[in-house]
């Protein structure tokens, strides 16, 4: 019985250590690493107020702790990890080629692209800080249970945008309005979690 139970815990311990090595091999950017994929995530973290240090592309314990920052507001497991989830937050496309696209993908491209609609129908006048807002509101909307829990049902509720009843957002949106809309996604929100804008 004494060997069974050592034999158990050996087992268990090599499972454990196996799964750990397995889930680091596709963690993209983590403590330890460096490169431009780690500038790339520097550089947005410090323009969005998460990260302070210097943009040095190498992944230290501040990159790591800006990191968890970002996940937390944004609703991510806070590992410090950049992988393939808090990469696509972030907008950045991952260098790891194992990674797949998946149903993700497609809805962050279909949220970003009628987010952009609705930018630009509803914002395109504004000056950029006011066209984020505009898609932050939406993101706001999404998140509270009040509203519809999809970008789509938030943006199609009844009366909730102009941009919808006089058809601008069958507009094709500009660059601007795109990456407005990318911006509001990857967590910048000049409104203070709004749910409306005056």
């Amino acid at each position: 019985m004494r060997k069974f139970l050592v034999l158990f815990i050996i087992s268990i311990a090599l499972i454990i250590s196996i799964a750990g090595s397995y889930y680091n091999s596709f963690a993209t950017s983590k403590f330890g690493s460096s490169g431009e994929e780690v500038r790339q995530i520097q550089s947005k973290l410090k323009s969005w107020g998460f990260y302070s240090g210097s943009i040095d592309g190498v992944y230290g314990s501040q990159t790591a702790e800006a990191v968890k920052k970002f996940q937390k507001k944004n609703g991510l497991t806070a590992d410090g990890v950049a992988g393939e989830k808090t990469l696509a937050a972030l907008g950045i496309q991952s260098t790891d080629s194992g990674s797949s696209g998946g149903g993700t993908v497609t809805s962050n491209n279909s949220n970003l692209n009628l987010l952009s609609k609705l930018v630009y129908g509803e914002a395109r006048g504004e000056e950029y800080r006011g066209q984020v807002a505009v898609a932050a509101t939406v993101l706001n909307r999404v998140a509270n249970s009040k509203f519809p829990n999809t970008v789509s049902g938030v943006i199609y509720q009844n009366g909730a945008y102009t941009a919808v009843s006089d058809g601008q957002i069958n507009l094709t949106p500009d660059s601007t309005a795109r990456k407005a809309a990318q911006d509001a996604i990857n967590g910048w929100d000049p409104t203070s979690r709004l749910y409306i804008l005056f």
